[in-house]
């Protein structure tokens, strides 16, 4: 093997290393019913990972998946922990935002 040969297939491998390190999940607990962008998910437990400008939630339970389109925005601090933005209204939970533990990055769902 060359030397151009195996600088290739290391850099290779680190990318491939770098795009599963990137998508990690986050788990968020459900109270109650919500509705995430136009999407209805039960209470339970979700893994949510950030995907592009779409933030998938994952059934912990039952692995159902849903994706919602987001707005991404980056602060100047990391959140210490994962925390769920939503309004009530008419006994109906909307999640309007997430704030990613761990990382500076808040995602704003669509509706």
């Amino acid at each position: 093997m060359t030397f151009k040969s195996f600088w290739i297939a290391g850099t290779l491998s680190l990318l491939m290393l770098a795009g599963i390190a990137g998508a990690k999940s986050y788990q968020v607990t459900l109270e109650s019913a919500s509705t995430a962008g136009t999407n209805e998910l039960k209470a339970g437990q979700y893994d949510v990972k950030l995907e592009g400008s779409q933030v998938v939630f994952t059934d912990a339970g039952g692995g159902k998946s849903v994706s919602v389109p987001v707005t991404v925005e980056h602060g100047t601090k990391k959140f210490s922990g994962t925390v769920l933005e939503s309004t009530t209204k008419d006994g109906k939970v909307t999640i309007e935002a997430i704030a990613l533990g761990g990382s500076d990055t808040r995602v704003v769902l669509t509706h």
